[in-house]
């Protein structure tokens, strides 16, 4: 039975972005095609916001991305419009086999015509306006990835409609050749954006040896760009995604006979992360030597890459040198190195005095992240310092937390030492 008023609520949700709190008012009966007044879909308002997280609930809830609106639009075709990969990849999935070959025909030349004609034209055309239209980097923790936000004339768009395009084109079989994605993704001479992204995520896909040697090829390019994007695309090789196939296996052992001399040469610290991440994903012993020999590398990124290549290894943390390098790291003097050094410690299951007493320095860390996440570290340890951690956290809203298992650490611990 649905609460009463649960689409009004529903609606107060989405505009707010609290997806989770979007989920429980639609297992409590909301209705996911529910509309504001207005007569917008809560859909259609999940993707205007660039709201990956919110759009995705609703879908799970039966949301019809496909749904037919009053301009003629859906919320898929809005999807595309709006420039993000992510939301617009969230939104396909679920329409599956329903897409006739029009509707594919419709997403591709709307992809085409924004990507054409550019974020900020586009949007002048879509709105009226003229500029000068607004622009600033945004971060998409959805789909892991960046965009620059355009605003003009009371709309907004993301810049990704090329990375839309990408993925469209894949997913409906129209293959690319290297050059002309490589093209794209070097056209902003930026390895953080969603076109860049995006299509290094669908050449990895097509785990060929003709790609396989085109990236390669870039490796010992003079321009750093180039080689990133082939350190990007081995990485993309060597991540499993579901169900092991026997060819991503043969692509692992190239991986790896590529990346431990890779790691050792490249001079590039952003290429090197690439390299890095690459091999974190290698279950290989050998790796242990080549990451720990940047623990004291000048780039606090290469640094932070360290402890998670240690952990990833067959046997995590059993080199002679690695809890001294742990410790080390975790008073760098780079915020972000010290947090990483905490993400990886917290729940490492092997427990150990070397790893309790790592914890116990980050308990007065100013980003109350790296506090909580210590605390909990040490409470499943059973380690006393916990509890005078946990007065050191500070305030926490836990409504805003879909899951407190972290926060409730402590509590566990005391129940533990009661018996």
């Amino acid at each position: 039975m649905a609460v009463p008023g649960a689409e009004d609520h529903l609606v107060g949700a989405v505009r707010a972005g609290r997806a989770h709190h979007v989920r429980e008012l639609l297992w409590a009966g909301a209705d996911p095609e529910t509309a504001d007044t207005d007569g917008t879909p809560v859909l259609c308002l999940a993707v205007g916001a660039f709201d990956g997280y919110v759009a995705e609930a609703l879908l799970d809830a039966g949301a019809d991305p496909l749904r037919p609106l009053s301009d003629g639009t859906t919320p898929l075709l809005r999807a595309v419009a709006s420039g993000n990969a992510g939301i617009t990849g969230a939104l396909l999935a679920r329409a599956g086999e329903r897409l006739a070959e029009e509707d594919r025909e419709g997403l591709l030349a709307c992809a085409r015509r924004w990507s054409r004609t550019g974020a900020e034209a586009g949007l002048g055309r879509a709105t009226g306006a003229t500029g000068p239209a607004g622009r600033r980097r945004v971060v998409d923790r959805y789909h892991a990835t960046e965009y620059d936000m355009i605003t003009l004339g009371g709309g907004s768009v993301y810049d990704g409609h090329l990375a839309v395009l990408t993925g469209l084109e894949a997913l409906f079989g129209v293959r690319r050749s290297f050059e002309e994605l490589l093209a794209r993704a070097l056209a902003r001479a930026d390895g953080t954006h969603a076109d860049w992204s995006e299509t290094t995520a669908v050449l990895g896909d097509r785990l060929d040896d003709e790609t396989w040697e085109a990236a390669l090829s870039l490796r010992s390019d003079p321009d750093p760009l180039r080689r990133l994007f082939a350190a990007d695309l081995v990485w993309h090789f060597v991540l499993i995604d579901g169900p092991p196939r026997a060819e991503e296996y043969l692509f692992e052992r190239r991986a790896l006979d590529v990346l431990l001399p890779w790691a050792v040469e490249e001079t590039d610290p952003a290429v090197l992360v690439s390299v890095l991440n690459g091999l974190g994903e290698l279950d290989d012993p050998r790796t242990e030597e080549v990451v720990l020999a940047h623990r004291a590398h000048p780039d606090p990124r290469v640094r932070s890459k360290v402890p998670g290549a240690l952990r990833r290894t067959r046997t995590a943390f059993t080199h002679p040198e690695a809890w001294e390098v742990l410790a080390a790291l975790a008073r760098d003097p780079d915020a972000r190195v010290r947090a990483t050094v905490c993400e990886h410690l917290y729940a490492f299951q092997g427990r150990c005095r070397a790893a309790s007493d790592i914890l116990a320095g980050f308990l007065h860390e100013d980003d109350q992240m790296v506090r909580i996440k210590a605390v909990s570290g040490l409470a499943d340890a059973d380690d006393p310092r916990c509890v005078e951690g946990a007065r050191l956290i500070g305030p926490v809203d836990r409504t805003e937390w879909p899951d407190t298992w972290l926060l409730d650490a402590v509590w566990r611990y005391e129940r533990r030492r009661s018996g």
